[in-house]
């Protein structure tokens, strides 16, 4: 009896240990800064809303986030990259996105306030920018005004996938 209570426990304990795992945020550090960033938690939110977003996309051959951009932010400016990445969904793209979906709507916002959140932090670090930096992001907002508003939200929604990939690589150079 006293061994399996003390199995019993020890799978508790192993169970308790992989869920706090889930719900801490992991440090990542960008150039000369360190935010905190639930990549799970904007996986999850992100997996509610993407379908919806994808199949809404109509504009097939535009492509406003390739993985190229995301591969190619030169040494020294991860952080400024992500810092403008996120004003950009902040400000552009969460503001203009709408689903008739009230799910939808709250995992929206769930993204949005968290990004806002990871901002917050990254604006405490006063990034340097480069002028390559500056001008991916802008060549970023041209494709973007390009479209339609609401179409262009609805496809930066759809490429949120390549933003999520690139900040886990980001998890995985940090913890290795």
């Amino acid at each position: 009896m006293m061994k399996m209570l003390l199995g019993c426990s020890l799978c508790l304990l192993l169970l308790l240990s992989c869920l706090s795992d889930l719900a801490e945020g992991r440090t990542l550090h960008l150039d000369s800064c360190t935010v905190t960033v639930h990549t799970h938690e904007l996986r999850k939110y992100y997996s509610a809303i993407r379908s919806n977003a994808i199949e809404g996309d109509k504009e097939i051959g535009v492509k406003l986030l390739d993985r190229s951009l995301m591969k190619d932010v030169q040494e020294g400016q991860t952080c400024c990259f992500l810092h403008l990445v996120l004003r950009f969904y902040v400000e552009r793209v969460f503001s203009n996105y709408a689903s008739s979906q009230p799910q939808h709507q709250r995992s929206s916002s769930a993204l949005a306030n968290a990004f806002v959140s990871i901002r917050r932090e990254i604006h405490k670090c006063h990034c340097h920018c480069g002028e390559e930096t500056q001008r991916t992001i802008d060549s970023l907002h041209a494709e973007f005004i390009k479209l339609h508003i609401n179409q262009a939200a609805q496809k930066a929604v759809g490429e949120l996938d390549t933003v999520l990939e690139w900040l886990e690589g980001l998890e995985q150079k940090t913890h290795t």
